[in-house]
């Protein structure tokens, strides 16, 4: 059982982690596109956040692979 909860918990992860860096990116280039002049600052935020989802996502695929090698 424990097999299989890592295993889906690391596809839930990767799952998420996906959906939130591409919302990142579709808000980043929304308003770049309404505000151009803003592209520097919008780009700075996008790529701090994105390093923080990929962080989060790096964690739990680390427990979970934890969670195969211990059980």
């Amino acid at each position: 059982m424990g097999l299989l909860a890592a295993g889906i918990g690391a596809g839930m992860v990767a799952i998420g982690a996906g959906i939130g860096i591409g919302m990142i990116g579709k808000g980043a280039t929304e308003s770049i596109a309404r505000q151009p002049e803003a592209a520097g600052d919008i780009r700075g935020a996008m790529v701090l956040t994105a390093a923080f989802i990929e962080g989060i996502a790096l964690l739990a695929v680390v427990a979970c692979i934890l969670l195969i090698f211990l059980n």
